[in-house]
């Protein structure tokens, strides 16, 4: 099926789909549900799987009847990885097309910016790759955002599963951190990866640099002279394809791990010098529990996905969201708000999802560790949280 994108106002691209089906739900009016995805410029492959695979979720619910016997409609806007296209784009969702639940993104930064809107409204939204813990807690009052929920695990986490690897699987005796200041994501993830080696009494140092930058030879050059046998990579995947080829260019072979700011499009940019590298991930493409949707993806769009995880994440928020509207017996926000926090043991497609009430995020939720060879990554081991981070 072809998408069909039109430009609207306020420079916003605009996906709206909606399937037919059989019967009295055809005649009903549809139930709204938004979805916010960076679908041009940086960041694109990721929100271009999530959009697709949302669409997949809604053409099969539409197929078994839709719910509460109407149809279900997904509207999607291109918010450009820009906060301010994500406040526009979240504001129309609610006030013009009156969703009733909203789906994405994947940018902590654009999570915080739009959480007082969909609070303020009743609106609930589900982030995909948002790792910041402030998305889904506010840290001035140190409670719950009542319509922000996840389905990633949060960067104290993934920092926290870097710094061990590094140090206890890998024995690094100084650690180097380098991160983007000025992003939330990256410096949320930079503190966790700091801490963890704090508490582990493992000398760390931070190098900084600003979104933008491309070359990271004179921070690399520190680090090689300070003496770090491992760094941590805090940032996406451009800039941690473009640290990874450069400090093989300065003939320097640490130990290098990055978080879920990772792509595939990451082997384009570092080349060979990303063989050995580790990652953390939530999830790995080559579970057999994914097989079924990468089948059925690839057989809705005439190829194969490559961001495996985004095309998870979007395809399963939808699924929380339609248990949601289920659950509650109405297309309601509050109500569709307190059904996804009582969530316990949902089946989707990559985990069984518990909703922590405390954090709204998802308890104990299970994370890979990977390697990259001859340019794939490939599973390690698993790493099952004991508690929720």
């Amino acid at each position: 099926m072809k998408t069909l994108m039109n430009f609207l106002g306020k420079s916003l691209l605009v996906l709206t789909v909606i399937f037919g089906i059989a019967g009295c739900a055809a005649a009903a009016d549809p139930i709204k549900i938004g979805y916010l995805a960076t679908l041009t410029g940086e960041g694109a492959t990721w929100g271009q799987h999530e959009r697709d695979a949302a669409m997949l979720a809604v053409k099969e619910i539409n197929e078994k009847g839709g719910l509460l016997g109407r149809p279900v409609e997904l509207i999607c806007y291109d918010i450009k990885g820009k906060p301010e296209d994500a406040v526009n784009a979240i504001r129309k969702l609610i006030f013009d097309d009156k969703v009733v639940a909203v789906g994405g993104s994947n940018y902590s930064g654009i999570q915080l910016a739009v959480a007082p809107i969909a609070d303020k409204e009743q609106v609930p939204v589900v982030s995909s790759s948002a790792t910041n813990p402030t998305v889904t807690v506010d840290p001035d009052t140190g409670k719950v955002r009542p319509y922000m929920f996840r389905i990633t695990y949060t960067d104290p986490y993934q920092g926290m599963i870097i710094a061990d690897y590094l140090i206890k699987k890998r024995g690094a005796k100084k650690l180097a951190i380098i991160g983007d200041i000025g992003d939330a994501y990256s410096e949320g993830l930079t503190e966790f990866v700091k801490a963890r080696a704090d508490e582990l009494q493992v000398e760390n140092k931070f190098w900084a640099y600003r979104g933008g930058d491309v070359d990271f030879r004179a921070q690399l050059t520190e680090a090689k002279a300070w003496g770090a046998d491992a760094v941590a990579l805090t940032m996406l995947y451009k800039e941690m394809g473009l640290v990874i080829k450069q400090a093989a260019e300065l003939d320097w072979k640490p130990f290098f791990m990055g978080g879920d700011g990772y792509s595939p499009n990451i082997f384009e940019i570092a080349g060979d010098a990303m063989e050995g590298t580790f990652w953390v991930y939530p999830t790995s493409d080559d579970d057999p529990r994914l097989a079924g949707l990468i089948e059925k993806y690839e057989k809705e769009y005439g190829n194969k996905p490559t961001e495996i995880l985004n095309m998870t994440f979007g395809y399963d928020i939808l699924q929380m969201i339609f248990h949601g509207i289920a659950t509650a017996g109405k297309a309601e926000g509050p109500a569709i708000r307190d059904a996804i926090e009582n969530t316990q043991d949902l089946q989707v497609t990559h985990f069984n999802w518990t909703v922590d009430k405390e954090t709204h995020n998802p308890l104990n939720k299970p994370a890979a560790v990977l390697q990259a060879k001859d340019g794939k990554l490939f599973y390690l081991e698993t790493w099952d949280p004991q508690a929720s981070f």
